[in-house]
């Protein structure tokens, strides 16, 4: 049995494949208020805007290419049982080569009905106002946005209470609830924490914090799971 290592990414991993962070100092993203085009309220207010945006960022992720953080979580299943609990709706950890990925946030490719959020359809075209559902409602992007519920949230935490090992990767634990995660971690597994700004959490024993962006901080990472691996 190979030890179950189990990670949680954030927008940090990405951002060194030039996809920008969701949440910058400024609150725009992209120079869009995140509320306006990531919200319910903003859905109603201007759904045009809402799908031009991620029709936007839909190609801005076509163009990304997984980077070494990606590749080298991919490689650690050679050692290890990997599951990734993303919060990002990139595909770029399944494209590094990473098999058990779980999407908090939804998923940039997939689109589903407004009368239906528990049925999603691939796309990797754009969205339109018009374009519709097999029962009859607007298409939209098969994303959680701010104000809606994570529907796999429980599942994920599931899966960090089954770890043997736990790592922390580009994400400000600000975003709840994924953020939560952190705390259903039992006791005594060995944590480690790398992101180019540390994010704040709770001292527990056996966490290692590596203050470096994704890139790098994976070789580390690498190196301390090599006792692990026998």
């Amino acid at each position: 049995m190979k030890p179950r290592l189990v990670v949680l990414t954030g927008a940090g991993i990405s951002a060194e494949s030039g996809l920008r962070t969701f949440r910058d100092s400024d609150g725009l993203w992209e120079g869009y208020n995140v509320y306006e085009v990531a919200s319910p309220q903003g859905w109603q207010k201007n759904p045009q805007l809402v799908l031009d945006f991620y029709n936007m960022r839909r190609q801005d992720v076509k163009a990304a290419l997984p980077n070494a953080a990606h590749l080298g979580l991919a490689a650690l299943q050679e050692k290890f049982d990997v599951e990734i609990i993303t919060q990002n709706i990139d595909d770029l950890h399944e494209r590094a080569g990473s098999k058990k990925v779980l999407h908090l946030h939804g998923e940039i490719f997939k689109m589903r009905s407004v009368l239906d959020e528990h049925r999603s359809y691939p796309v990797t075209w754009d969205i339109n106002i018009g374009d519709m559902a097999p029962d009859g409602g607007q298409l939209r992007p098969d994303i959680v946005w701010f104000g809606e519920s994570v529907p796999r949230i429980s599942e994920a935490a599931a899966v960090v209470l089954s770890a043997d090992i736990f790592a922390v990767i580009g994400t400000s634990l600000v975003v709840y609830p994924a953020a939560g995660l952190v705390d259903y971690l039992e006791d005594g597994v060995p944590c480690y924490v790398i992101d180019k700004k540390l994010p704040s959490m709770q001292e527990r024993k056996n966490l290692t914090k590596i203050e470096k962006p994704a890139t790098e901080g994976i070789e580390d990472l690498i190196k301390a799971l090599e006792s692990w691996a026998g």
